[in-house]
């Protein structure tokens, strides 16, 4: 049986932590920024953990 590939367009938005978990970049970031405090510009730029439901599916699309 040949190996399972990596979708390369998934492995671009997401990574796998140590534990586990699945993190992806938020959305918000793109534009529009000129209007939006610090505060929530700082707190878009970090990854979040990917939905339980969606993780699942992401799994599958990462070889995992």
């Amino acid at each position: 049986m040949p190996k399972m590939k990596t979708k390369t367009a998934a492995a671009k938005r997401a990574r796998v932590t140590g534990t586990g978990k699945i993190m992806h970049a938020g959305c918000g970031m793109r534009h529009n920024l000129e209007h939006k405090s610090a505060r929530k510009r700082r707190a878009l730029k970090r990854d979040e953990v990917l939905a339980t439901a969606q993780s699942k599916k992401m799994r599958g699309l990462l070889g995992r």
